[in-house]
Parts: C-alpha cells; structure tokens; sequence
C-alpha cells in the first residue's frame, strides 16, 4: 500500500471514530465502467441528480472520468460496514452513509491533490443539518480542492469493483455496506 494512503488512513480513523472494514488494491485497468449507471442517475433515483457538482449533468463526462482515472496506477478501495435493524432500516443506512462521509471527508482533508477520491453517491463536504446534500450547485463550487467524486457518477460498476480489489460487496444480513477509492500513481509514493 502506498505509504501516504497507509498513514492517512490512519489518522483519519483515529479522527472520526469509524473504522474501515476492508480494503484492498487494483489496477485502474481491472475498473468496469457501465454507461447503464448513468441512465439510472438520470432517472434520479437517489434525489442528487442536477444538485451537486459531482453528479450528472454537471459531473464530467463517462469518458473524461474514464480517461482520467485510467490515467493512474492503481486505485486504493476501502468500505465501511454498518449492521441495520432489519432490511428496510433506512435511517440505519442514512447513519452510515453519515458515518462513511465522515471518514472520507478526513481522509481527503490528508491527502494533497495527487490522491483524487471517489466516495458512495454525491460529495459529503455540503450537507445541511440533516445530512442532506447541500451543494452550492450551481453557483461555483465551495471547496473545489475537497471536492469528491461519486463512484456511481463516474459509471464505476461496484460489484466489480469489489471483486477487482478483493473485498466483500455483500458483508451479510441486515448490513449496508459503503465503497471510497482513492486514485494513486507509483510516483506518488
């Protein structure tokens, strides 16, 4: 693992309390991107659509996230699990999805720009009281260096994604589980 990531990681457990529960690497090569993703995200299935920076339309294009992200090495995957009361737990999996946005968010707030990240649906950074997406969209962005893509955005297949680096998409029975990556080069270390 790539020293900086190693150490980031670290730190940004201690800072906000949530562990990761797996993590693994890939080649940027071993990504599947499907073009189907991004029909869903115009459907709006997630209530983001036209509202963030880092979803569609205003998100880069299938084919300019393609082309950078296969621009780097490797790609650093980690997930966060969190057990529910049952399958239909929704506040459950809002919390974690809080959860997992705030570890995210700590570990971007480590790593300089060389590390570009991809977190579970749109960016964390603007969120009201709620934890509902508060994005400045489409006034400019308000923390353009913080920003964080969405994995689902940038038509990232997860279930291979998974397989790719090597950790569980399904962690068990009443569980949701959330997927990060971060974008590395062997330069970077």
């Amino acid at each position: 693992m790539n020293e900086a990531i190693n150490k980031a990681m670290t730190e940004a457990i201690t800072a906000s309390g949530v562990k990761i529960h797996e993590y693994g690497e890939t080649p940027s090569s071993g990504i599947v991107f499907s073009p189907e993703l991004l029909a869903s995200c115009a459907t709006n299935v997630c209530g983001n659509y036209n509202t963030s920076w880092t979803c569609p339309p205003a998100c880069p294009s299938l084919e300019e996230q393609r082309e950078k992200i296969l621009s780097y090495d490797k790609v650093f995957v980690f997930t966060t699990k969190h057990d529910l009361d049952d399958s239909f737990d929704f506040e459950g999996m809002t919390k974690g999805q809080e959860l997992h946005h705030l570890l995210i968010s700590e570990f971007r707030n480590r790593l300089n720009d060389a590390f570009p990240f991809y977190g579970a649906g749109c960016c964390p950074h603007c969120r009201d009281e709620n934890g509902k997406n508060n994005c400045a969209f489409p006034d400019p962005c308000l923390y353009p260096k913080k920003r964080i893509g969405s994995i689902e955005a940038a038509g990232i297949n997860v279930t291979a994604l998974s397989k790719a680096a090597g950790v569980a998409y399904i962690n068990g029975p009443n569980t949701v589980t959330y997927f990060s990556m971060i974008l590395w080069n062997a330069k970077n270390i």
